[in-house]
């Protein structure tokens, strides 16, 4: 199971998503970004974190640490902020938390470079659990010396937020035209032949084994936190296996985007002078 530490001090708000994420530290004295169970997104997108952070993890791309962070309301009573302290008194129990990458930088396709086969993996995982925020205006990955870091995947395995229409929703096409790394030739093809054979019944039952249970607890439709836990493994057990055929990207596409990205960056270097 994913370690469990308790909060014991809310150091302040990260306001670029919109759940509000903020930065804590923990009993164990370390520092986590920490998401929400009272966020208007609700548990499922703690539980999305849980399933895609591990399992990307497991297939060799770099994720922060994971764990559950305990939360006392009682920490926000002295929070100045209004929408901050309702947040926290709103999010008693178990919470989301990663490791907090000191030292990291946003990824920037103008400033750094990514193999072929890096971006091909990284597409391939994203086309995987068919997450919809890593396009370029909003990557949501780190740099830090030199190495790249996947981050915020709250906004992925869209089906779970309509189970019986999951199956129909996870055979759909990915399209990753306006993906972060499009500009860099992503090796898709290679990606799947060394991945997909990754993603077995065994491999998402470990991952799904670490979705704490009261994240699970009285979902519609569901009898036990288990069965749910099994209604996680099929859709991505059915989409390993073909989804590199429904990718949806091309090199006019990559070529604009890149344009389109300098574009924005010259606007925003003019904006500065």
């Amino acid at each position: 199971m994913l370690k469990e530490v308790s909060a014991t001090r809310y150091i302040s708000p990260l306001r670029e998503g919109g759940s509000l994420p903020g930065l804590v530290e923990a009993d164990d004295l370390g520092m986590y970004v920490m998401k929400f169970s009272g966020a208007g997104q609700g548990r499922k997108t703690l539980i999305a974190e849980v399933v895609c952070g591990e399992l990307a993890r497991r297939l060799g791309l770099r994720v922060p640490g994971l764990v559950t962070i305990g939360l006392d309301p009682v920490i926000g009573l002295g929070e100045p902020d209004q929408e901050v302290q309702e947040l926290l008194k709103s999010s008693g129990g178990l919470n989301f938390g990663m490791d907090f990458l000191s030292r990291a930088i946003g990824f920037d396709a103008l400033a750094h470079r990514v193999s072929p086969e890096e971006a091909g993996k990284i597409v391939w995982f994203d086309a995987l659990v068919n997450n919809v925020d890593r396009s370029w205006r909003n990557p949501n990955m780190l740099v830090r010396q030199g190495d790249l870091w996947l981050i915020d995947h709250g906004a992925t395995m869209i089906w779970h937020h309509n189970w019986p229409g999951a199956q129909a929703s996870a055979a759909r096409p990915y399209d990753a035209s306006d993906h972060a790394l499009a500009p860099f030739g992503p090796d898709v093809d290679s990606a799947a032949a060394e991945l997909a054979p990754l993603v077995t019944e065994e491999l998402l039952a470990e991952v799904t084994a670490e979705i704490p249970e009261p994240w699970l607890a009285d979902e519609p439709g569901f009898d036990s936190a288990d069965e749910l836990r099994r209604a996680y493994v099929r859709p991505l057990l059915a989409r390993a296996a073909t989804i590199h055929e429904r990718i949806e990207l091309s090199e006019i596409s990559e070529i604009h985007q890149t344009r389109e990205i300098q574009g924005t960056r010259e606007i925003r270097e003019e904006g500065a002078e």
